[in-house]
């Protein structure tokens, strides 16, 4: 398991929690989520989150407008808010979508085979950006960025085609890029549920946690 760190350029902006994961099990559709995924939708039409402001602060903190480069988890309230279903890509991606969706902290999902070195949350360097997924290059130039010893592979917007979860996917990491302001008991409720949803759809084990 890599070390995370959070560089000190970020630690008045982002107070972020994560999970290692071990024995995951991928399958590409889990037909036991469709219930409650189609429940979390329904709820959430009917009675939206509140917007959690202090995200897009986070943003607009390193020069980004939200508006333009919208935070993962803003993204999937609008698409459910519009009618859609959230996207189902498998077991893993979905829980995260799924939490994501319901807490409105933007998420990040990582195969930990696939990450090299330890890693560090940092503000990306001028000129660094990588493949997406499913994406054209991701410029993370003054972003915040997950980054190992290979580069940067992730931010709150969209990750990396490097370290992308599959069906193969066994050990992953899970980032919750969350604002300093979050209060850290909601923050260690949010990590929970998430830990306890990926043991219940996909036998991952936690390895490691941290919260803010």
């Amino acid at each position: 398991m890599s070390i995370l760190t959070l560089a000190p350029d970020l630690a008045l902006i982002v107070g972020p929690a994560w999970l290692w994961l071990d024995g995951a099990t991928v399958v590409e559709r889990d037909a036991r989520m469709d219930g409650p995924l189609a429940a979390a939708e329904a709820s959430v039409r009917v009675r939206p989150p509140e917007e959690i402001s202090a995200v897009r602060t986070m943003y607009k903190r390193v020069g980004l407008d939200p508006t333009r480069r919208r935070p993962s988890s803003e993204a999937l309230l609008r698409r459910v808010m519009k009618g859609e279903s959230l996207p189902r890509i498998n077991s893993l991606v979905d829980v995260c979508n799924w939490c994501s969706l319901e807490s409105q902290l933007p998420y990040g999902l990582y195969d930990a085979n696939r990450i090299h070195g330890d890693v560090v949350l940092r503000l990306g360097r001028p000129g660094e950006s990588y493949p997406g997924i499913r994406k054209d290059e991701v410029n993370v130039g003054g972003r915040i960025a997950l980054a190992d010893s290979e580069g940067p592979f992730g931010n709150p917007t969209s990750d990396s085609a490097r370290t992308m979860v599959t069906t193969a996917t066994t050990r992953a990491l899970v980032v919750v890029f969350a604002p300093r302001e979050i209060d850290s008991r909601r923050l260690e409720r949010v990590v929970e549920m998430t830990a306890q949803r990926m043991a219940d759809y996909t036998g991952a084990r936690e390895e490691g946690r941290h919260v803010g």
